[in-house]
């Protein structure tokens, strides 16, 4: 044998193996290439599904939103509505009955005054003080404010 036929038999032989590792690869990316076709057709038959079904969620929110708009706008419409009732309210009645409650109350004050006269002080009514809830009658006032000034 000589050496160009060793070395044809070197090559021939490098090439067997080298096709060999090609067919081997080749087999092994064929079979990753079904796996993931075979993924790729799962999750488009499960994804379908939960697509129309998140569409129906989106489209019922949607319609709950615009409920609640026009709630929202309603109340909006209600709330200036009392408020321009509450000023005319205001305007209209507060004056006249600030004035008749000012009257009544001057009023009770004259009358309430006339009958608490007494003979010492003519048109005054008798001065009390209070001491924790009680009151304390003029007369003993000024029994203790004299305890007190010789303190």
């Amino acid at each position: 044998m000589s050496g160009g036929e060793v070395a044809g038999i070197l090559v021939a032989v490098f090439w067997a193996i080298l096709v060999s590792f090609l067919a081997v690869a080749l087999a092994r990316l064929a079979q990753t290439l079904r796996a993931t076709t075979k993924l790729v057709a799962d999750v488009t038959d499960q994804a379908v599904p939960l697509l129309a079904d998140a569409s129906s969620a989106v489209r019922s929110a949607q319609t709950q939103i615009d409920r609640v708009d026009a709630i929202a706008s309603d109340v909006q419409e209600v709330t200036s509505n009392a408020s321009a009732l509450s000023t005319t309210v205001a305007s209209t009645f507060g004056g006249p009955l600030v004035k008749v409650a000012a009257f009544g109350y001057g009023v009770r004050r004259a009358i309430g005054g006339r009958k608490e006269e007494t003979p010492d002080r003519p048109g005054r009514a008798p001065r009390r003080t209070v001491i924790v809830g009680r009151t304390v009658p003029s007369a003993r006032r000024a029994r203790r404010d004299a305890r007190g000034k010789k303190d």
